[in-house]
């Protein structure tokens, strides 16, 4: 099947955000793909920062290269799922600059906390683990499954593969015989018996 990617950039302006934000440190900038390309305006805007680029939900790579040369990272856009991974990779100070409802505000640490705690939680599950449900997607962005031997040999455990367009974790406690589920799709498919391939230590 054929698909067409089709950048969905945003048309708000981020001049009057950035007039709230006051970091006196070394700022990297990052956003999502809808604001992406301003991130120009806001290099000139703001004194002492760098562009780090984009972000996704399972990727900060971008902010990571740059961390030992910044002191905190300003991510522009809405939401927390993006700047949380932000601090999830980088262990600095996340804010957030949001031009949708022209606010500046820091990235809960407790939401970092919580997430880590919570993998710490499923870490040991996976550990103790015999039998290991490997979720695959077919999305494009998403789709790891040219690596499919190269993960099984990591995880090192009875693997068993499911590869779907559409994950329903619902569907998941139809295989009650594995004990818990490596997400390489979406990071946003979430439960408590599902921990993502990025916060494995494999």
């Amino acid at each position: 099947m054929k698909k067409i990617f089709i950048e969905a950039k945003s048309k708000e302006d981020i001049s009057e955000v950035l007039t709230k934000v006051k970091l006196n440190c070394r700022i990297g900038l990052a956003s999502s793909i809808q604001f992406l390309d301003q991130l120009k305006i806001a290099n000139k805007q703001l004194k002492n920062s760098i562009i780090a680029g984009q972000v996704l939900g399972c990727n900060a790579d971008s902010c990571r290269k740059i961390k030992n040369r910044v002191d905190c990272f300003l991510y522009i856009g809405s939401g927390e799922f993006h700047p949380t991974r932000v601090a999830i990779e980088t262990s600095k100070p996340v804010y957030i600059a949001n031009p949708l409802t022209n606010t500046f505000s820091k990235l809960d640490s407790k939401i970092v906390e919580n997430y880590k705690k919570s993998v710490q939680g499923k870490l040991s599950k996976f550990y103790r683990a015999e039998k290991v449900g490997i979720i695959f997607s077919t999305k494009s962005g998403q789709n790891k499954l040219a690596h499919i031997e190269s993960i099984k040999k990591k995880i090192k455990k009875e693997t068993y593969l499911f590869v779907a367009d559409f994950i329903d974790t619902r569907e998941l406690e139809n295989f009650p015989d594995i004990d818990i589920w490596v997400n390489t799709a979406c990071p946003r498919i979430e439960d408590k018996s599902i921990i993502n391939l990025e916060d494995l230590r494999i």
